[in-house]
């Protein structure tokens, strides 16, 4: 489709003998697994960003509800 203008048919075949042309038959495993690791880190990455701002925000979370009970309790007092 040429309006996400991704490439199709004739033009992935093209790159992929670009490719391999580049980098030579005996490079493409090690680059198609560089090339995985780096996908998975970069998904685990973005997985424990998530994971992280979601512990934080249950953290400060907390801080403010005894924050507010401490303020309660020297009203009272």
């Amino acid at each position: 489709m040429a309006a996400f203008l991704l490439p199709g048919g004739a033009e992935i075949w093209i790159i992929l003998a670009v490719v391999l042309i580049i980098f030579g038959p005996s490079q493409l495993p090690k680059l198609a697994k560089m090339f995985g690791k780096s996908a998975k880190s970069l998904k685990e990455g973005m997985e424990g960003t998530l994971a992280d701002n979601d512990d934080e925000k249950k953290t400060s979370d907390n801080a403010k509800v005894e924050s507010e009970a401490k303020k309660d309790d020297a009203k009272t007092e």
